[in-house]
């Protein structure tokens, strides 16, 4: 019994480090899951072109999704073994959501190899694969944020200390994705700074739930980039032609969203830096099985 799912990245509009609230929208750049069933009760994962990366987090998805559903199809849990396998065009610790897009689509190819995806809510689905970042400590805040934009589509804001879905909107919007050389791991992030930004953050989670997300994000990224010490300088760059820019995630990436013929503009000087540029659209249609 296989299993096949794709899971888009996200941009940030407000990290959730400082106050618990965070916003995302889903981009397109995809991550894939296969899962394969097997009957030895063993789960394995994979990560295509990485044979040393660390699979914790993609072989707890799948551990958590047979515990939960297993017997919805028809099995017993204890017997149900897999081998997972991803392959992305997400980059690793580039603050685009590697972890919830790798997240997302295991869970969903997992419940597609159960054959029971369509019978799951997709909160639910999301929430496990939050939960099994949790448990494998790539994230510090649970990131339902990132997680339900990469699973629902559209922009999302959430409390990830209550998991709560605060807002979803499908949106139609041009993103130019600037991907620096260096990387950066959410948990290895100054958690103590970010808080101390908490009321820029919550300036930008009322711009967020007003609409205003390129406003939102244009703050987010100013505050939270002195906060974590990257530079403004991208940022500048971007303004005032994008209607929105900010660092994505705990960096070092940043993403603006705007018109197409203003972004090519502000590509243009983004590719004057060190590291690769993407111009995107954003995804309404979240993770789906294929």
């Amino acid at each position: 019994m296989d299993g096949r799912a794709v899971a888009p990245a996200a941009g940030t509009v407000l990290n959730a480090l400082a106050t618990g609230t965070g916003s995302a929208f889903a981009i397109d750049l995809e991550t894939t899951a296969t899962v394969s069933l097997t009957s030895d009760g063993d789960v394995s994962g994979e990560i295509a072109d990485d044979p040393d990366a660390d699979t914790s987090l993609i072989e707890r998805c799948v551990e958590l999704t047979v515990a939960r559903y297993a017997d919805r199809a028809g099995l017993e849990a204890g017997d149900v073994g897999a081998h997972v396998r991803t392959e992305t065009e997400v980059p690793m610790a580039s603050g685009l959501k590697s972890s919830s897009a790798a997240a997302n689509a295991t869970v969903l190819a997992t419940l597609d190899a159960l054959e029971i995806a369509d019978a799951v809510d997709r909160i639910d689905a999301c929430l496990l694969g939050v939960q099994a970042a949790r448990d494998a400590g790539v994230t510090v805040t649970g990131a339902f944020d990132d997680a339900s934009a990469s699973m629902l589509g559209g922009v999302t804001v959430t409390d990830n200390t209550t998991d709560e879905l605060l807002a979803r909107e499908p949106v139609d919007w041009h993103a130019l994705v600037y991907m620096p050389p260096e990387r950066a791991y959410s948990a290895d992030t100054d958690v103590d700074a970010c808080e101390r930004i908490a009321p820029m953050a919550e300036l930008v989670a009322e711009l967020a739930l007003d609409g205003r997300y390129g406003e939102a994000m244009t703050v987010n990224g100013l505050a939270f980039s002195a906060a974590l010490e990257f530079p403004t300088g991208p940022m500048i760059d971007a303004l005032p032609l994008a209607d929105g820019v900010s660092l994505s995630g705990t960096g070092p990436s940043y993403v603006a969203i705007g018109e197409r013929e203003a972004l090519e503009t502000v590509r243009e000087r983004w590719d004057d830096r060190a590291g690769t540029t993407r111009l995107l659209r954003t995804r309404t249609d979240g993770t789906r099985t294929t």
